[in-house]
């Protein structure tokens, strides 16, 4: 019997060391080749080789790329235009000297090259161009005609009048755009911190769970022993040692399924670090918790300042101002202005061609004036106004929804900071409770249920005490990505 009693009170103390070691520091169940991991590395490597980091990353560099396009087409562009050669062959009318027309055969090749500089006008939305062009005709037929012209060079204008300018709308929007995208990234990187934190504790839990079913199951099976004992000697009821059976299978089956939740726990965090599916992994958790405190007019100010969804709503309204521009004066008058100033010339040979070059003057004046449109004009302006009233409702909707998020957010924060010190005391008392339980058990000091009891206590405050652990960390990331704050370096996240 005394050996029983010894033998039970070493797995207990063993079950203990497995147990409650987090409340003493750390927690590290490692293997030669395992891949060891705390929670910081954890996040570390998902934001650094991590297939949705990677995503995000990808996402970020296309906005940059698409800035950079943007803003170099604001700059001069040289374009290159040519016809290398067009050829015609046809019988075409051809006017004879007395008056008559007869159709004759004729062979035609023209050859044309040209090159434009365009310069984008933001502020007034027109085009200013400079070109130069040379053209080569060969004629045979009737009569063999071989002739040059040539445009030197000509500049020119584009301007719409009383139209949407189009450049300086995108202006206003790209730089928004640009800093929505910056924070899109930040907020992506943050969430998928959060979501490596989740998956973290899903490991760390199942592990958790698997040594305590371990334990217990090591620990029903010395009773079951110990009370079969006693049965054949008459201390014990049969009822009590088939509550014993019955409560090692239980405990025997707790350890299968724990195992399983622990093997799909362990292949999720390893899809979200992007390594391979045979890696074993190790975790250390520390009891050891940031220490800093949480204002929420700050959280709400910084998530206010910091958040894509804030930024998205001046894009919006933008666009919504945009609209409106376009729908009063794509349908009303309008008019386009094209004016150039340049030289040209012409020759029978190429040498001759740039000599005694002509003044080549265009102007070009278009208008637009609808008359009736059934009354679209208005409608369209009634759209476009009621999309900015939208906008300006969801802006709102933006804005409370924001704070909101984030001032929940720093309560919740403080309130996983006090249910973690509480936990912490409880998983200590609930598993000092079970030791002194058993002990009075062997010793024949109460029964059975009582210490069933116990142990079902220390296996909740255990569960308790990892759920408020994995509760302050979430709470931590939650945070970190509503607000894009910092608050241990009281700086916004970069």
């Amino acid at each position: 019997m005394q050996g029983h009693s010894r033998r039970t009170v070493l797995i207990v103390l063993i079950g203990s060391a497995l147990l409650g070691g987090q409340s003493a520091g750390a927690q590290q169940q490692t293997t030669p080749d395992s891949l060891r991991l705390t929670l910081s590395e954890a996040v570390d490597m998902a934001l650094g080789q991590g297939n949705a980091a990677q995503a995000a990353e990808a996402a970020r560099d296309a906005s940059l790329y698409q800035h950079d396009a943007f803003y170099s087409r604001l700059l001069p562009q040289l374009s290159f235009t040519g016809t290398v050669p067009a050829f015609n062959r046809s019988i075409i009318e051809v006017l004879q000297p007395d008056g008559s027309t007869l159709f004759r055969p004729q062979n035609q090749t023209s050859v044309q090259v040209g090159a434009t500089v365009t310069q984008t006008l933001p502020f007034t939305g027109g085009d200013l161009f400079v070109s130069s062009g040379l053209r080569r005709v060969a004629v045979s037929g009737t009569q063999d005609v071989l002739t040059y012209s040539s445009t030197p060079v000509s500049v020119g204008l584009r301007q719409p009048i009383f139209r949407p300018n189009t450049v300086g709308w995108d202006m206003r929007a790209q730089p928004i755009r640009t800093e929505t995208s910056a924070r899109a990234y930040r907020e992506a990187r943050e969430n998928i911190a959060f979501e490596t934190a989740r998956m973290f504790f899903d490991v760390y839990a199942a592990q958790v769970e698997f040594a305590t079913a371990t334990t217990n199951a090591a620990v029903n099976d010395t009773l079951y022993t110990l009370n079969n004992g006693r049965y054949e000697i008459g201390r014990i009821g049969e009822n009590d040692l088939l509550q014993s059976e019955l409560a090692l299978l239980q405990a025997q089956t707790a350890v299968e399924a724990a195992e399983l939740q622990l093997l799909q726990a362990q292949a999720a965090l390893r899809l979200q670090l992007n390594v391979p599916d045979d890696t074993p992994i190790a975790l250390t958790v520390s009891d050891r918790v940031p220490n800093f405190s949480v204002d929420t007019s700050v959280a709400i100010r910084q998530a206010l300042r910091n958040r894509a969804a804030m930024s998205n709503v001046d894009l919006q309204n933008i666009l919504a101002e945009r609209q409106i521009a376009e729908a009063r004066l794509n349908n009303g008058f309008g008019a386009t202005l094209q004016a150039s100033y340049g030289f040209n010339a012409t020759a029978a040979d190429l040498n001759g061609v740039y000599n005694d070059l002509l003044d080549r003057q265009q102007l070009t004046l278009s208008v637009e004036l609808p008359l009736v449109q059934w009354g679209a004009r208005s409608a369209e302006i009634n759209a476009a106004q009621a999309a900015l009233d939208a906008a300006n409702y969801q802006a709102q909707t933006t804005h409370d929804q924001t704070a909101h998020d984030a001032r929940f957010a720093a309560l919740q924060q403080s309130l996983a900071r006090r249910s973690l010190g509480l936990s912490a005391k409880g998983d200590t008392v609930a598993q000092k409770r079970f030791e002194v339980a058993y002990n009075r058990y062997v010793i024949g000091r109460i029964t059975i249920d009582n210490l069933y009891l116990a142990q079902r206590e220390k296996d909740q405050a255990r569960q308790q005490y990892v759920r408020a652990l994995r509760g302050f960390w979430e709470a931590y990331y939650q945070l970190r990505r509503v607000t894009l704050y910092d608050f241990e370096q009281n700086r916004p996240i970069d």
